[in-house]
């Protein structure tokens, strides 16, 4: 270790790679992170008798924490980190950890130490080193995002947890709350549901026509547990015996194929106990997603997909989820008691002959799998949290994975009790004493973006821009504009009163204010394209709105909303607006440089009508989309194109997983603005906010891009 760096914190963490072959291997080795250097060691370091690390990582302005989500190793969870430098990216530790606190604390420490080491933006948004705007601490009470750092709706501020913890889902929260179908028991003295004390049943009371008789209603119970979101968040993550403990419907459960670091494919039995003489039981296959809130709070969605190496089992029905869940929230202490409250929603397709005929079966078995908050409560009444190590047993013909050569691999599928962590760190699979640390296969890129901490800029008032007054005559876009209600594959300008946005006193009460007011620049157009290859660049299009708003002397701003697939697709909105204000925050954000850029450009997105689980996953809260996704800035000497590579985060690409396959049910709000920071730059005011309505894949064309 440096003599001349101070410790910031240290101690035991896994190493995690992949072997050449395409193996995994993790080994336990002791992590030292000091001022400028994140270094580790075979054994702890003695101070008298220094040794040379086995490999180091200089820290600086331009390092990166990334959240790679959970990794899989013989039934193990690991909670994975990659540090690495963004100019040089082959300079990279990865780290891990079985305990997903222990890894937040790790994550909060390397990014405090980035940020130290970064400059301060100067008033004009041009920085030589960025820092970060936000320090995120978990000794002040906050924790910092996991799995939202590289979200496609990343971190907000600390007012979000306040306004999380009132209602009952975030992105938190499902659009602008729970969906309207869903009816509260509780708010009726005579219309509650309850299985047992202080458990509240919810029962979606609105009748679906495209679903089979044989599904039941979405049904939710919500109740709170005295525990951490991460210990329970752990626990519903597992798939061992000690689900047995408090899932009464849980017989058997393994893992198929692991995606990503945030979505896997999982097999699971079910032991519903109802005239188990006469039904055949039931069996899922399903996808699971979850997600990490900047509030703390935790989502894991569920939803039933077919998959190759999970057919049909002999003696069982294949039943199918339409939409399911856990959201885990933070709760204010009481009586110094850690308090969180748990919601379970499901709607299932039990399937099989004759079973949208009986009632009576549909519900109990739903109350069946509800009956699971219960459970976790009187687990965690009795148990000790910090012993939970999760473990999920390998299906024996999971199949190996991309980068591996052909072969079969052997995999446990006996159910298996978890390891303490002593132990586990005794096991012959963290070989402490080899050197194979380095040979892996690098992890794909995930970049995030700098932060940006802005220097307090005095600002000129600004007046109301009347954008009503711009001619919008020639402005034309693939997608049509239809300002109609119920109506399908178009968009309309949103009302910018239903944004909630910074106040003038926000720095200091956290207040926010609905209306947002009207937009500093109008919407005049949309496209919707289509191609093989990914559309950037777009304003360079013969005709585009960009190239009209040029010869009535205006000036645009184009977002290019960019989704990956096998055929890319592109959405582009067009703001115009007379002039930029000089010195006003956006004019600032238009001229400024990407890292401050980045640190600013914000969405809020909203999901008014969908079904839940997509409500989930894109949520409602505002997020910092530099600091989520990639995005290239194109500066013309009239316009700003924003391009958004939405495909760069591997958690958005879960939530695009998702939203595609029913991108056609949905209805979509968009909000985009510069956030606000100082007293001179509030209250916050929209760029520009859209609508999208049922939107089909089919419409999208192939542009014509000039050179």
């Amino acid at each position: 270790m440096s003599s001349s760096s101070s410790v910031v914190y240290e101690g035991w963490m896994v190493r995690y790679g992949r072997r050449k072959i395409g193996r995994s291997f993790i080994h336990m080795r002791y992590f030292v992170l000091e001022t400028q250097l994140l270094s580790y060691f075979k054994r702890k370091p003695q101070h008298k008798m220094p040794k040379l690390p086995i490999k180091s990582l200089h820290i600086d302005g331009n390092c990166r924490v990334e959240d790679r989500g959970l990794k899989m190793h013989h039934g193990h969870m690991l909670y994975v980190l990659c540090v690495y430098n963004k100019r040089e990216k082959h300079q990279r530790i990865t780290m891990a950890a079985f305990n997903i606190q222990e890894a937040l604390i790790w994550k909060e420490k390397i990014e405090m130490v980035i940020d130290q080491q970064q400059g301060v933006v100067a008033s004009d948004g041009n920085i030589a080193n960025s820092s970060s705007q936000q320090k995120v601490s978990l000794e002040n009470g906050r924790k910092s995002s996991f799995s939202d750092h590289e979200s496609l709706y990343s971190q907000e501020e600390e007012e979000e947890e306040e306004d999380n913890q009132r209602s009952l889902m975030r992105r938190t929260t499902i659009g602008n709350g729970p969906p309207e179908s869903l009816y509260d028991w509780t708010r009726e003295n005579d219309l509650g549901i309850s299985n047992q004390e202080s458990l509240r049943i919810f029962e979606e009371l609105q009748d679906v026509d495209y679903l089979a008789r044989s599904c039941s209603r979405a049904m939710k119970a919500v109740g709170v547990v005295e525990a951490s979101c991460e210990a329970i968040f752990q626990l519903v993550m597992s798939m061992d015996t000690t689900r047995y403990e408090w899932d009464c419907s849980f017989q058997y459960g393994s893992l198929v194929e692991e995606v990503d670091g945030h979505t896997a494919i999982l097999y699971h039995r079910l032991q519903l106990d109802w005239f188990s003489m006469f039904v055949w039981p039931r069996d899922l296959c399903y996808v699971r997603y979850w997600r990490r809130n900047d509030d703390g709070s935790y989502v894991v969605l569920f939803q039933s997909r077919e998959h190759p190496n999970c057919g049909p089992q002999p003696g069982f029905v294949r039943a199918y989820i339409e939409s399911g869940g856990f959201n885990i929230s933070p709760l204010k202490s009481r009586n110094g008691r850690i308090r969180t409250q748990v919601q379970h929603l499901m709607q299932i397709d039990l399937k099989g002959w004759g079973v949208g005929y009986v009632p009576s079966f549909q519900q109990h078995c739903l109350l069946h799998m509800l009956n699971s908050v219960a459970g976790l409560r009187e687990w965690f009444s009795q148990s000790d949290e910090n012993l939970i190590l999760p473990r999920i047993p390998v299906m024996a013909n999971m199949p190996p994975p991309v980068s591996s050569k052909k072969g079969k691999t052997t995999q446990d599928n006996t159910m298996q009790t978890s390891l303490p962590m002593d132990q586990s760190r005794q096991s012959t699979m963290l070989d402490e004493e080899s050197d194979e640390d380095e040979d892996q296969i690098p992890e794909p890129e995930q970049e995030t973006s700098t932060r940006g901490r802005d220097a307090a800029a005095k600002l000129p008032v600004l007046d109301e821009e009347d954008s009503d007054q711009i001619d919008v005559s020639g402005f034309s876009g693939n997608l049509r504009r239809d300002d109609r209600d119920n109506t399908r594959d178009c968009w309309r300008m949103s009302d910018g009163n239903n944004f909630r946005v910074r106040s003038k006193t926000f720095i200091y009460d956290k207040s926010k204010v609905i209306p947002a007011g009207k937009p500093l620049m109008k919407l005049v157009a949309v496209d919707w394209f289509k191609d093989v290859k990914r559309m950037d660049h777009v304003a360079r299009r013969k005709g585009c709105a960009v190239q009209v708003a040029a010869e009535k002397g205006l000036f645009a701003l184009a977002v290019n909303l960019q989704v990956p697939g096998t055929t890319n697709y592109s959405m582009v909105f067009y703001f115009v607006t007379k002039k930029l204000i000089p010195n006003s925050l956006l004019q600032r954000f238009v001229d400024g440089d990407d890292e401050f850029r980045n640190s600013r450009f914000k969405l809020i997105p909203s999901v008014p009508k969908g079904s839940w689980i997509v409500r989930q996953s894109v949520g409602s809260t505002p997020c910092l989309l530099g600091k989520a996704v990639d995005i290239t800035y194109i500066r013309g000497p009239n316009y700003l194109e924003i391009d958004v590579d939405i495909g760069s985060s591997t958690v958005a690409n879960g939530v695009l997983g998702l939203v595609c396959g029913v991108i056609t049910t949905l209805v979509v709000d968009m909000a985009f603005l510069v956030q606000g920071n100082t007293y001179e730059e509030l209250p916050e005011r929209l760029i520009g906010a859209v609508r999208v309505s049922h939107i089909e894949l089919k419409s999208a064309i192939v542009p014509v891009l000039g050179d």
